[in-house]
């Protein structure tokens, strides 16, 4: 490990997380074309292939988002007509949250122009290097999450 200075690792996460901001505001512009936020989009696109629908908790942890920032999306988009909660079996304290009709024709108008730009952000890179990048960042992921769970300990 190198204790000099920052090494091409510390420069390659830097671009990383310049890259993540530029996109995600990016993304901004795209949705806005539909008034949403990335963020609502994600909680759209990620019920599309949950036809039974997800729990507001099971939302939380596939966005790594707090559970109560959830609540606030879903409490908008279902203000909007795009989804619902419905009660779950066994629990009354918990919903299961779904795509409306609505919802359903919203996310399948903004899915080709979202893949259609995904396409255009990778610019020339192939194919092959942004699956072997894919396997790397979810190593990536996974280091930062051992090492998140190692600090947390070291500080109980």
């Amino acid at each position: 490990m190198q204790t000099n200075g920052p090494g091409p690792r510390y420069r390659a996460l830097l671009a990383l997380l310049r890259a993540a901001d530029v996109v995600w505001n990016a993304s901004h512009a795209l949705f806005a074309r539909w008034d949403l936020s990335p963020s609502q989009f994600n909680v759209l696109n990620l019920l599309a292939d949950q036809p039974a629908g997800l729990t507001q908790t099971e939302l939380s942890r596939a966005l790594i988002m707090h559970r109560s920032n959830v609540t606030g999306l879903v409490d908008r988009l279902e203000g909007r007509g795009l989804l619902a909660r419905h009660d779950t079996a066994g629990d009354r304290r918990a919903w299961r949250v779904q795509l409306t009709p609505a919802g359903q024709r919203l996310i399948g108008e903004i899915l080709p122009h979202y893949y259609a730009a995904a396409e255009r952000v990778w610019g020339r890179v192939p194919a092959a290097r942004a699956r072997a990048l894919t396997t790397e960042l979810d190593a990536l992921a996974k280091n930062a999450e051992a090492l998140a769970a190692r600090f947390a300990e070291s500080q109980s």
